[in-house]
């Protein structure tokens, strides 16, 4: 068993925007192509707790290099009061020989990075001109990574606009984007911030709608990261692509609680994969809203932890744990 840290998986992972973008690409496309296998997560929530969880996703992910495996992922919103990340993971990989475990992978990370990737894969598919700004709408790990992620795709991006409930952690927020040369504003209000540009990530902590696209730029594409900020009465007047249908119609997102008051799914137009395979398209009135909802897949963690894997054995970084399972045993049972 190779268990791989966070200190190893950033070196692994950072600085290598590009290749995660082609690796979450690459995902989408085999899984619109049928080469996945990505049974709906599995929520443990704990009574009378209403806010924290634990996610399981398992996945298999084809290709040339199929890999097969498990995210564990908690949500603890209260954390970052203590100064701790919200999200922490593990990923275990399988041996797509035998079926056992291989390696066991830190994986907030590379949750992080995926989530953030898939909005700019998105971002790149789905907006026309290039953009010179975006607002990005809560200041934590995910939209800081979104925001790495969105300038490397975008490159001419040189404007931020900000918002966050918290004025202090949207303050530290902007103060470490400026550190890339980009000019960043402080929206006052959530509405400020969605009327800034016309490209906008949504990454929250929120559990219930409470925001509309009502002061959206004609046009704009929204990356609604976070799933549950948006009233169903905002998706159903938006075009909409997500990752899968089947995924991200549950758990009272928004898309779950729109399809509750329409009965149907046909306010959603395409899927991702499908729009980077060439197997649809999206045909758009210039001033439609267009929002990206990503479920999240199992998939793209695969992808992920795959090449943070074999980089690491090719690289001789993590610590091995020998003696984790038993070893090769002789059959006792005689032969005829």
């Amino acid at each position: 068993m190779l268990v791989i840290g966070h200190a190893d998986v950033e070196h692994l992972l950072g600085g290598g925007n590009e290749r995660v973008l082609d690796l979450v690409r690459a995902a989408y496309r085999r899984h619109d192509a049928g080469e996945s296998a990505v049974p709906h997560s599995v929520f443990l929530r704990f009574p009378g707790d209403d806010v924290n969880r634990v996610i399981g996703l398992p996945a298999y992910l084809g290709g040339e290099r199929p890999v097969a495996g498990m995210k564990w992922i908690a949500s603890f919103p209260g954390n970052p009061a203590s100064g701790l990340e919200r999200a922490s993971a593990g990923i275990l990989l399988n041996s797509m020989n035998t079926g056992h475990p291989v390696a066991l992978i830190e994986g907030a990370r590379i949750s992080a990075k995926r989530t953030a990737a898939s909005a700019a894969v998105a971002a790149q598919a789905l907006v026309g001109e290039p953009p010179s700004g975006a607002a990005l709408i809560g200041c934590g790990v995910i939209n800081f990574e979104v925001f790495r992620f969105l300038t490397t795709v975008f490159p001419g991006l040189a404007e931020l606009t900000v918002f966050d409930t918290d004025p202090a952690r949207a303050a530290r927020f902007a103060e470490r984007c400026s550190e890339n040369g980009l000019k960043v504003r402080i929206a006052d209000t959530i509405g400020d911030a969605m009327a800034a540009h016309s490209l906008t990530s949504i990454a929250t902590t929120a559990t219930t709608p409470h925001l509309d696209l009502s002061r959206c730029r004609p046009g704009a594409v929204v990356l609604h990261v976070s799933l549950r900020d948006l009233t169903a009465e905002a998706i159903l007047g938006a075009r909409n692509v997500v990752d899968d249908a089947d995924h991200v119609c549950r758990e009272r997102t928004s898309l779950h609680l729109a399809e509750q008051q329409v009965g149907h799914r046909d306010f959603i137009d395409a899927p991702i994969g499908a729009l980077l395979r060439g197997t649809a398209t999206l045909t758009r009135d210039p001033a439609e809203v267009l929002v990206f909802s990503p479920f999240g897949l199992g998939a793209l963690d695969m992808a992920l932890a795959a090449h943070v894997h074999d980089e690491a054995v090719r690289q001789g970084r993590g610590a091995r744990f020998d003696g984790f399972l038993p070893g090769p045993w002789e059959s006792t049972e005689g032969t005829a």
